[in-house]
């Protein structure tokens, strides 16, 4: 780089012409800028007269192709790779309002403002099983289709790797990207007469029976672990612990800001979105190994407040696993260039996730690393880990 560009102001020195700076410009300015230069280096060819005729063409032509060159790498600075697709799909595996929906919102917003795609995004609303209905959907209807992204989170991968899914494992399909990471939240009203993770667990000790959480899920959903871990910490049995399920963690969440449960354990994306937002809420704890930057930099994790409970929360799309290899390298390819763009980490932000950026490959072996973690989690919370079984 330092030997480009000492010979690329060498050569504009010799031609007398100003030196051209449009990396990082918007492709149009950038092409405009570039044009301009070549004018005034043409116009200065002149000036070159009194030079030797060889020595002068070499310097006007190098400045010409050295020119081009800044163009056609501003030109690839603003376009990332596209996607195989023209018209792509999000599928959220839950309700509006989720950590689903945030993760589709935040694909669309990455291939709308890089103008990757025709039209926005579509977000599809698919229900069922936290993300076991989306996901038998796309692997026995749809696993050669490159145009359906599906939304999953550390909650599908920890119901997947119960059996929730029914027969399919990690291996039917093909992970695309993971976005960023969330963290688990412990979250009340604003009303509500605990203060802090430890005037909670007091009240479970007083009276287990006298706190009901909100989980987005049944028995065994990341939600629920989250809160079986709270009522473990307060020395309350797990299998005694009350609590309402939902589809989805922004049903949780609407549940709980109308009093109808007094504790919600979910995902600080959703908490940071609903606190924006002005909802009634109060967040006493985030589940991370230390504070989160952002919305939520003055909640203690509860590690601080003398318990060890962590849950990070992987955020991503995967497609079919009968995509082609070409449509699939696409999609990786396209993410990558995504997330490698200086407004990728306000994107982010914008969403409530933190950085973690892996794709293809990197994420399919984090999520098999991960899958054989929550296996042998499911076991000592007595959930059901069946052996895998080939799709039929």
């Amino acid at each position: 780089m330092t030997t480009r560009m000492s010979t690329l102001s060498l050569a504009h020195r010799l031609a007398g012409a100003p030196k051209a700076a449009t990396v990082g410009l918007p492709a149009k300015e950038a092409k405009s800028a570039e044009e301009s230069t070549v004018a005034r280096q043409v116009a200065a060819a002149p000036a070159l007269a009194s030079a030797p005729a060889p020595a002068a063409a070499f310097v006007l032509v190098l400045a010409l192709a050295l020119t081009f060159a800044g163009a056609t790498t501003a030109w690839a600075q603003a376009s990332p790779a596209a996607p195989p697709v023209a018209q792509p799909e999000c599928i959220a595996p839950a309700k509006s309002g989720g950590g689903f929906d945030v993760t589709c919102r935040l694909v669309r917003t990455m291939f709308d403002d890089a103008r990757l795609v025709a039209s926005p995004v579509r977000i599809t609303h698919l229900l069922g099983g936290i993300g076991a209905v989306a996901f038998h959907s796309i692997v026995a209807t749809r696993p050669a289709d490159p145009s359906a992204l599906v939304a999953f989170s550390a909650g599908s991968l920890l119901n997947l790797a119960q059996g929730k899914f029914g027969p399919y494992t990690e291996k039917d399909v093909r992970w695309v990207a993971s976005l960023g990471m969330d963290y688990g939240v412990v979250v009340v009203r604003k009303d509500a007469r605990y203060q802090t993770l430890k005037d909670l667990v007091s009240a479970l000790k007083a009276n287990p029976n006298g706190v009901v959480f909100g989980a987005g899920g049944t028995l065994g959903s990341q939600d629920w672990l989250k809160s079986a871990k709270v009522s473990r910490a307060a020395g309350v049995d797990f299998k005694l612990m009350r609590f309402v399920a939902f589809e989805g963690g922004g049903e949780a969440l609407t549940a709980l800001t109308g009093g109808h449960v007094q504790v919600v354990a979910g995902d600080a994306s959703e908490a940071a979105q609903l606190l924006a937002a002005g909802a009634p809420i109060r967040v006493l704890a985030v589940l991370a190994s230390e504070r989160l930057p952002g919305a939520l930099a003055t909640v203690p994790t509860a590690m601080e407040q003398g318990y060890d409970i962590r849950w990070p929360i992987v955020r991503g799309v995967y497609v079919g696993g009968k995509v082609s290899d070409a449509d699939y390298r696409a999609w990786v390819e396209s993410f990558r260039q995504l997330m490698a763009r200086p407004t990728y980490p306000k994107q982010r932000a914008a969403a409530g996730l933190f950085p973690q950026t892996l794709v293809g490959d990197a994420l399919t072996d984090y999520v098999r690393s991960t899958m054989a973690d929550y296996r042998q989690l499911a076991g000592e919370y007595a959930l059901r880990v069946p052996r895998a079984a080939p799709i039929p």
